[in-house]
């Protein structure tokens, strides 16, 4: 079992060596010269100060940082550009909130994130707990928009929601009613809604960087496969007899519940699997007596998954779980002995191939886990090994 999981680190390293990170892009420096590259897509959580390109594929990779770039971008995914902007560094948490009602406000030159770009544009700073959004049209300058949690004298907490002023100030249109402004809340979702609508109603052209992106969704797949697995039963102080169980093969079946984070170009996901599984195997001969083994559970692996682009419809994943096994009351070591089976917990690791977010193939190793089998005068150890080839349809 154990040469299985060395192949699988194996195949594991070489992945992760090979994984396509750079794409279509380009930058504008500080003479305006617009240069088309490769730009290594790390799905910045927290604005980037500096980004890494490749001129081609087969060219040695360089850096760009904030000093030397007006403005650069991934097609079609992401744009960032560089500005000296007032930004908002009052903090959020009430242990360092303050009693002051307007912004305390820092100048900053910051690559935005632009998350609709037109006659009327929308933008985004993150660095950490800090989040601010910055707004600009044809005829205004860049301008962060209000929002700022203070207390007041008698400690209750309250809201500058200034924003919703300055969206109703700049940004007219017929269709508009003042209920409109003041329901408009300060996230992403709900101001990028509020942008579209205002170029949409006056007929402006723009781009909607975040229109086809998914974020914080949930993947549900259905996950039959192949267990490889074995047991070993070790001999007591009563028992002078070890079992040395063949490895079989058996069905499992699971069902992935996979929450893929809306971070790092959504390459991160939690997963949690209920998978049925069930293993049986005899001994008989002249050496013992005839023995079986009947082992059934419900494990519940909860873990983490790193997925690696190779390209728009594949890619190869990784994941570690925790894996909490429930045995059923009906799992037994069938001999004269007449044993009850009582099962802990392990940990488990999966290599995999995916095909147009629908279809998936994983070769899982799980460490060993320990079994107690017992009645009321024996109690015996033993080790459950195994390895899983896993297949998967995702449902949505």
């Amino acid at each position: 079992m154990k040469k299985y999981f060395l192949l699988c680190l194996t195949i594991l390293s070489l992945s992760c060596y090979s994984q396509v990170k750079f794409e279509k892009g380009y930058f504008i420096d500080n003479s305006d010269q617009k240069i088309e590259c490769l730009i290594k897509n790390i799905g910045w959580q927290n604005n980037p100060s500096e980004f890494e390109y490749k001129l081609t594929e087969s060219a040695n990779k360089q850096f760009k940082s904030i000093r030397t770039v007006k403005e650069f971008g991934i097609y079609d995914v992401s744009k960032y550009i560089r500005r000296l902007v007032n930004v908002d560094v009052s903090k959020k948490d009430l242990s360092r909130m303050n009693g002051v009602r307007t912004p305390i406000f820092e100048e900053k030159e910051l690559f935005l994130k632009v998350l609709v770009d037109g006659k009327a544009s929308l933008y985004v700073y993150e660095n950490g707990p800090l989040r601010r959004f910055f707004y600009s049209t044809d005829s205004l300058d860049i301008e962060q928009l209000i929002f700022k949690k203070y207390y007041n004298k008698d400690g209750n907490i309250l809201t500058n929601e200034r924003y919703k002023q300055q969206l109703y100030t700049n940004f007219k249109c017929p269709s508009f009613k003042m209920q409109k402004f003041e329901r408009v809340d300060y996230n992403q979702k709900e101001l990028i809604k509020f942008f579209v609508e205002y170029n949409e109603c006056n007929n402006n052209e723009f781009k909607n960087f975040e229109k086809n992106k998914k974020r914080d969704f949930i993947n549900l797949t259905i996950r039959p496969g192949i267990n490889s697995s074995s047991i070993f039963v070790d001999k007591d102080f009563i028992s002078t007899r070890t079992y040395d169980f063949d490895n079989e093969l058996s069905f499992r079946f699971g069902i992935e519940f996979e929450f893929v984070m809306g971070f790092n170009a959504n390459k991160w996901a939690i997963i949690i699997e209920p998978t049925y599984q069930n293993y049986k195997s005899e001994l008989e001969g002249d050496a013992v007596d005839k023995v079986t083994v009947d082992y059934s559970s419900i494990e519940i692996p909860i873990g983490i998954r790193h997925y690696l682009h190779l390209n728009k419809s594949s890619k190869l994943f990784i994941n570690g779980s925790y894996v909490v096994d429930v045995n059923s009351d009906k799992s037994k070591f069938d001999s004269n002995l007449d044993l009850r089976i009582d099962s802990g917990n392990n940990f488990a690791f999966g290599f995999g191939y995916k095909y147009n977010n629908k279809y998936s193939i994983e070769i899982r190793y799980q460490t060993t886990r320990k079994l107690t089998m017992f009645n009321d005068f024996l109690s015996l150890d033993s080790d459950y090994d195994n390895l899983g080839l896993i297949f998967g349809y995702s449902i949505f």
